[in-house]
């Protein structure tokens, strides 16, 4: 089965890749419903960069981001999956009162004591990715013994955390969470392995696109703009290996390389 494409649209300021692009609601709409128009499966929206050394933004400024994109998306007539990419629960609240069907946690749920419960409540399809640390300090000096396992563990212990909080099982995805807290190494034996994660039952979305990983392996593409053939790379890797959502800057060319990938290789 291909995967789905998740369209990134970054309402922020510092966003690694694009941060401070669409600047207004109409900006955010816009691009989102083009990258229904290149293909897009479900549009993420962020109101906060968790880019390395990312600071902290307050849950009101994040809501009065994101919230009325995804109102606006849905006023312009897009019906299909929306996704808050945030760690606050209150956010994700707001998200899902406007519309949004799934919460996108880099932290797991495990940022606020009530982040569990609210999942539990609001009902809707839940990311649980995997972060060693907080994005200010993350990548200061991530360690692993063995990273495969202990990243396999750690979100199968999440979405246990979950279920028991009244999570439906049906409803939980995981993320490895390439990038956070992870080297290079780290990064590339999660993607050559991500099976293993899929293994554990549950959907698997994957997000590298435009990542750091790929200026470790290319040292010219120190412009984000400059890592769409590592990006796509990378998202065939993982679509190879089980991956049931990829999480995507440039759609448009995403899509096209996993419907060759089909066409060349179909199941």
């Amino acid at each position: 089965m291909s995967p789905t494409v998740m369209g990134i649209v970054n309402v922020t300021p510092d966003s690694f890749s694009d941060g401070g692009r669409l600047a207004s609601v109409a900006a955010a709409v816009a691009h989102g419903l083009r990258l229904v128009e290149q293909g897009a499966d479900v549009l993420d929206i962020g109101g906060e960069s968790t880019r390395p050394g990312a600071a902290p933004v307050a849950g009101a400024e994040e809501i009065a981001r994101t919230i009325p994109v995804i109102e606006g998306l849905r006023a312009a007539g897009w019906a299909g999956p929306v996704s808050i990419d945030t760690m606050k629960p209150a956010v994700a609240r707001a998200a899902v009162a406007a519309g949004a069907t799934m919460w996108n946690d880099v932290t797991a749920l495990g940022y606020a004591p009530d982040s569990l419960a609210t999942a539990a409540e609001l009902g809707c399809d839940v990311v649980l990715m995997h972060m060693r640390g907080e994005p200010q300090s993350m990548q200061a000096d991530p360690r692993y013994d063995e990273v495969v396992a202990e990243v396999c563990t750690e979100l199968a212990a999440r979405a246990v955390a979950a279920m028991a909080a009244g999570v439906a099982q049906e409803r939980i995805w995981l993320d490895p969470g390439i990038g956070f807290g992870k080297t290079l190494a780290h990064n590339l034996a999660l993607t050559g392995e991500l099976d293993r994660l899929v293994e554990l039952g549950f959907p698997v979305l994957f997000g590298a696109s435009r990542k750091r990983m790929i200026l470790g392996i290319d040292p010219t593409a120190t412009d984000p703009g400059d890592r769409l053939g590592g990006s796509i790379a990378l998202a065939l890797a993982a679509a190879g290996r089980g991956a049931r959502m990829i999480r995507v800057h440039d759609v448009r060319e995403t899509v096209q390389a996993l419907r060759l990938k089909a066409a060349l290789l179909p199941e």
